[in-house]
């Protein structure tokens, strides 16, 4: 897994917020090609509203000499597009902050902050250029004459992304883009004055993406032949993806029309021998949770991706949260192995839900894996995956005439066919039942069954996720985390920079790993850090192991940590003291 690099001091932190629908995703996508192009390290976080129209929107875009993966408070250029400077957003201008937007609407909306401001219309520049439209060509022509970037670096960007709206829109949008980069190379100095950042040449080999693309891709990866989903934010773009693709890679992708229609979709097709997964967000999850249980009895392997975004209900629908770790841990009725994983970074979310599919089929058992809002809107270049890597293992049998499909065996992991291939009958039931896939309402029978799919647990602990650890193998405070969090930890600590801290980080939850309780017997205080309320991974440590984590950062607001935010609060509990 690719860790975070160290903290970034003089990177550039270039904020762009306005309207939904004036274009701003687009206009990121955009940055981030073009600015890699041009050697430089780029990071881009999207936040935005649960509307098609109306409320603002805001994307934070990192740009370095150096490689930057996590999300800062920090604003050192701030572009407005239209008014209603959203109140997260304006928490975090600065007298440092230089804005740049029609002077009448940041005068007065800024009239408190002692922030300097630069007067430019952008609606009134692009329709200079041919249309309102292009407001977002001349904001990104801003960032663009900042940096200085190569006229003909742009002109073949603005060609190869707009060229299929035809030739009038490119040279538009290039006109725009030249309004706008005019008044960037005015302000350079300004902008630049004690920043260094000289293009990279450690960039070869390395791709931009965001992390819905890198789970996208990584089911590609693992063999997923079958996706069966009902839309569900922020969870959808892995669904748009894998459709997308369906005919480059041999995939039935179906927008089914519920949720329960899609776990049932899924289980089957993995019961025909396809490899299936759902990609849904917490209410989606929670309506799967009988087909979750009926995949633990049949014992038929299926993946889910369980994208968390905050609740209860409806909740905050495009915000973030990591507030599902107890609804993946225990949803399904009855007893029944599982896997949970969750990635660290972009490049762990291939890696690992390549994985995903690896492991389902050899365990038979559903494997979930945990992303969230933030993890999947979050770009940043990474090394090219290398799909060779933990090659895909394939664990179908044929059925001979004598074939049992629940075979009791000593790792409790019977042998899989499909119907069809061989002479064998392969039974199935959504009741108890014996070898044969018969139901059975037998009490000697049942013992023997759960045991049989319960002893999978043991072989499952043999194949572990291992942790991260960054730090001193001897140290005095102990950073525990999981998911998304880990690259905002990551440049929070090196802000903190105190060498008695050190930082564990679990890619796997269940089972957890073995080692755990070592890490935590070393440490004089250790502190957990997550994304909820209650701080699930410490009650799951806590039944786990017996530790009882009492310090405990935690983040419920619906948007994701900065790494100042870590560094403050961080050092204020490690400076208390305390205990486990």
């Amino acid at each position: 897994m690719e860790k975070a690099g160290t903290v970034i001091s003089k990177d550039l932190s270039v904020v762009v917020c306005g309207a939904a629908g004036q274009g701003i995703k687009t206009v990121v996508e955009f940055l981030v090609k073009a600015l890699k192009a041009s050697g430089y390290h780029v990071y881009a976080s999207r936040e935005y509203m649960s509307r098609v129209r109306g409320g603002n929107n805001s994307t934070e875009i990192r740009i370095g000499a150096q490689k930057v993966m996590a999300f800062v408070d920090r604003i050192d250029v701030l572009i407005v597009l239209s008014p209603g400077i959203r109140a997260n957003v304006m928490k975090r201008i600065s007298p440092e902050t230089l804005v740049i937007g029609e002077i009448e609407v940041l005068e007065k909306e800024l009239s408190d902050k002692d922030a300097e401001l630069v007067d430019l219309s952008f609606v009134k520049e692009a329709k200079d250029a041919g249309g309102k439209v292009y407001a977002n060509a001349v904001a990104a022509g801003v960032i663009f004459g900042i940096l200085d970037i190569e006229k003909n670096i742009l002109e073949e960007m603005f060609d190869s992304f707009f060229f299929s709206k035809g030739k009038e829109t490119v040279q538009k949008n290039l006109e725009a883009m030249e309004k706008g980069f005019s008044r960037g190379r005015e302000i350079a100095q300004k902008v630049l004055a004690d920043k260094d950042l000289e293009p990279s040449s450690d960039l070869k080999g390395t791709i931009a993406l965001d992390g819905s693309d890198a789970v996208s891709m990584g089911a590609l990866a693992g063999g997923c032949n079958f996706i069966a989903s009902y839309p569900m934010s922020p969870a959808t773009g892995v669904l748009t993806y894998l459709a997308s693709h369906a005919r480059e890679f041999d995939i039935v992708a179906e927008q089914i029309e519920d949720e329960i229609a899609a776990i049932n979709c899924a289980v089957g097709a993995s019961y025909a021998g396809a490899r299936s997964m759902v990609t849904t967000s917490g209410g989606g999850f929670a309506l799967m949770s009988e087909g979750l249980s009926l995949a633990g009895v049949m014992e038929t392997p299926v993946v889910v991706h369980l994208a968390q975004r905050p609740g209860p209900a409806t909740g905050m629908a495009t915000r973030t949260e990591q507030a599902d770790l107890n609804l993946a841990l225990y949803s399904g009725h009855g007893e029944f192995p599982r896997i949970l994983l969750a990635p660290a970074t972009i490049e762990d979310g291939f890696y690992l839900m390549k994985k995903a599919f690896n492991l389902a089929d050899k365990f038979q058992v559903p494997v979930i894996l945990l992303t969230d809002q933030y993890f999947l809107n979050t770009f940043y270049d990474v090394h090219e995956f290398d799909v060779r890597k933990d090659e895909n293992e394939y664990f179908i049998v044929e059925a001979g005439s004598e074939y049992r499909r629940y075979e009791d065996t000593e790792s409790g992991i019977s042998p899989r066919s499909v119907p069809g291939y061989g002479k064998g009958i392969v039974g199935s039931d959504s009741h108890e039942h014996d070898a044969w896939g018969h139901a059975q309402e037998d009490f000697e029978l049942r013992e023997r069954m759960v045991q049989k799919r319960l002893r999978k647990q043991k072989e499952i602990t043999k194949e572990l996720v291992t942790p991260v650890f960054d730090g001193k193998e001897a140290f005095k405070n102990l950073v525990l985390s999981w998911g998304s969090t880990y690259p905002v930890i990551r440049e929070g600590l090196d802000l903190l920079n105190d060498p008695d801290t050190s930082h564990l980080h679990l890619r796997q939850l269940c089972p957890l790993d073995e080692d755990l309780p070592k890490y935590l017997e070393k440490a004089e205080n250790v502190i957990c850090i997550e994304g909820n309320a209650t701080g699930q991974l410490c009650s799951l440590v806590r039944q786990k192991t017996g530790y009882n984590i009492k310090k405990r950062i935690l983040n419920y607001r619906g948007l994701q940590f900065s790494a100042e935010e870590i560094c403050e609060r961080l050092g204020s509990v490690t400076e208390k003291g305390g205990d486990k």
